[in-house]
């Protein structure tokens, strides 16, 4: 098999991996390159090309096309990008103009998709559920995002917007979100909501892994209700997914999926919102940490 080539287009980094193929993630060539996005749009579409020739010059390869995992996702219809948290990006040609400047066919999905779809192929699901058919990968850290995997293939959707559940309303109590409408699911159970949540009860504000340290000692009872509230909106939020899409399994990635609360108390909430009389979903934790966005766009 070819080398797989993939970009993950971050916020701050854009991260590149030349992979050997799609049954195991052997690294010929891994690097990092500023985003820069203060510079502009063309400036940012340069640090591909930048990124590109300094994975050929380290490697001795060069591709015959890209996968590339982005904030935001691309509007079938317009093939603009849009719903990124790197503005300067949205309402932009993106996957066309890296296309112009790589001179190689590109292929490009959000950022929680290609989390899915590593931690399918090679990942979480590979080692402990290989049979599965649904895949839904979320992520829970500064927003909530999911993407879905079937068969091996992700799911796009019509809209281009399939695995969004953090967008779904939620509860009015979360308040606005930044994607104009009210009560999300990213408002109530992100890292910052609970960050909020916390500060309104106490007037101070703590970062998430003290608030759950906090909850783990037992001394706090604002911890005690920050931490409930996740658990029983986690229970609220998962059960609408496993209603609609009825996934093999789910495999939580990001900052927030990384308490442990959520396998135990978290699936025991699903449990009692599901339109079934009990839950066999597998909740897997994620096994490629960090490295699954670029592994993810890679094996697009």
């Amino acid at each position: 098999m070819k080398p797989l080539w993939g970009i993950d287009l971050g916020g701050t980094k854009i991260e590149g991996v030349v992979i050997a193929d799609a049954g195991k993630p052997d690294v010929l060539s891994r690097i990092r390159v500023p985003t820069e996005k203060h510079l502009g749009y063309a400036h940012v579409v340069n640090q591909f090309k930048v990124l590109i020739d300094l994975m050929s010059a380290a490697s001795g390869l060069r591709p015959d096309r890209v996968g590339i995992g982005t904030p935001g996702t691309i509007e079938p219809a317009t093939g603009l990008l849009k719903n990124s948290n790197t503005t300067v990006l949205n309402g932009q040609p993106l996957r066309r103009d890296i296309e112009a400047v790589l001179g190689v066919p590109v292929k490009m999905a959000n950022d929680a998709n290609c989390f899915a779809v590593a931690e399918t192929l090679m990942g979480a699901v590979k080692s402990a559920a290989p049979e599965s058919e649904v895949v839904f990968g979320i992520i829970m850290g500064t927003g909530v995002g999911g993407g879905i995997v079937v068969n091996g293939q992700v799911l796009n959707g019509k809209h281009g917007i399939a695995g969004e559940w953090g967008h779904n309303f939620l509860d009015l109590d979360g308040g606005p979100c930044y994607c104009g409408k009210v009560g999300c699911v990213e408002t109530i159970i992100s890292g910052p909501a609970l960050e909020r949540y916390y500060t309104r009860l106490t007037g101070t504000h703590l970062p998430l892994k003290d608030i759950y340290a906090n909850y783990q000692k037992g001394h706090d009872i604002h911890a005690n209700a920050t931490m409930n509230r996740l658990v029983t909106f986690f229970g609220k939020a998962v059960a609408n997914v496993i209603n609609i899409l009825d996934p093999d399994c789910i495999v939580l990635g990001g900052g927030v999926g990384n308490i442990d609360l959520l396998y135990e108390a978290g699936v025991q909430e699903v449990a009692k919102h599901v339109f079934n009389p009990k839950v066999d979903t597998r909740f897997l934790q994620p096994q490629l940490g960090d490295s699954a966005g670029v592994f993810g766009a890679a094996l697009l």
